[in-house]
């Protein structure tokens, strides 16, 4: 779990006490960082963990995240999954801020971010959370002209502690992709999980894009289709009317 400015580096820096990453400072520009013991910087002294960019860390158990989801659906029931979307949707969002920051003073870019490759630009920001545990992704843009996306998600947090429950857990997941790449297009997105680990899946399943194909897939999901299915229907250019 990562802990991150929305607003300014300065917040970020009184967040961890102006700690700066020792390896960093003595290897500037260093960016082959992702290996666990160059990424994190344990401060055994303060009981801190920063990684590369200056973000705190905290290191949680299969037990908190239980906790924290079975306490959620204890409370409010089934909304328990629109809260966490929406908790991941503001943190992607908040996340997307803090990535251009981070990557601008990391590598000095001067191009704008929507002039870079987009594959590079996306497996940057998304190589943290695998450092951080969250898991491998990788994504599929070739709908992208019509309006959504894929993306597959190996080894969620959320789902392997769940286990086989036989519906998608993910929905801190759907939230995040879907506040990240809205704030990157600039557009509103919305994402879903149409395939989980949870469910018995080899890995995890998201569509992201605009409304109605959401709302389509959602939809759909509730009907029993699978995410083979949702996409067969998405590829032919079905949307609800």
């Amino acid at each position: 779990m990562v802990f991150t400015s929305s607003d300014s580096k300065q917040e970020t820096q009184q967040l961890v006490t102006n700690f700066e990453h020792p390896l960093k400072k003595k290897h500037p520009k260093k960016h082959n960082h992702y290996a666990l013991e160059d990424f994190f910087s344990f401060q055994t002294e303060t009981g801190s963990i920063v990684d590369w960019n200056e973000s705190r860390n905290v290191l949680t158990t299969e037990d908190f995240i239980l906790g924290l989801i079975e306490g959620l659906e204890q409370e409010i029931g089934s909304a328990a999954g629109v809260v966490t979307y929406n908790i991941g949707k503001d943190w992607g969002m908040r996340d997307a801020d803090f990535f251009q920051q981070w990557l601008y003073d990391q590598y000095k870019y001067e191009k704008p971010l929507k002039k870079m490759n987009l594959n590079y630009v996306l497996e940057a920001w998304w190589w943290p959370f695998t450092a951080q545990g969250w898991g491998n992704w990788e994504v599929d843009m070739s709908e992208q002209k019509n309006g959504f996306m894929f993306v597959n998600v190996f080894d969620s947090a959320v789902a392997r502690t769940l286990g086989d429950v036989g519906k998608p857990v993910c929905h801190i997941y759907a939230g995040l992709l879907a506040g990240f790449f809205s704030k990157l297009v600039n557009k509103e997105l919305n994402a879903i999980e149409i395939q989980c680990y949870a469910m018995g899946e080899a890995y995890c399943k998201f569509l992201v894009g605009k409304k109605d194909r959401v709302d389509a897939a959602t939809f759909w999901l509730n009907e029993g289709a699978l995410a083979k299915d949702i996409e067969k229907k998405l590829h032919r250019g079905e949307y609800l009317k």
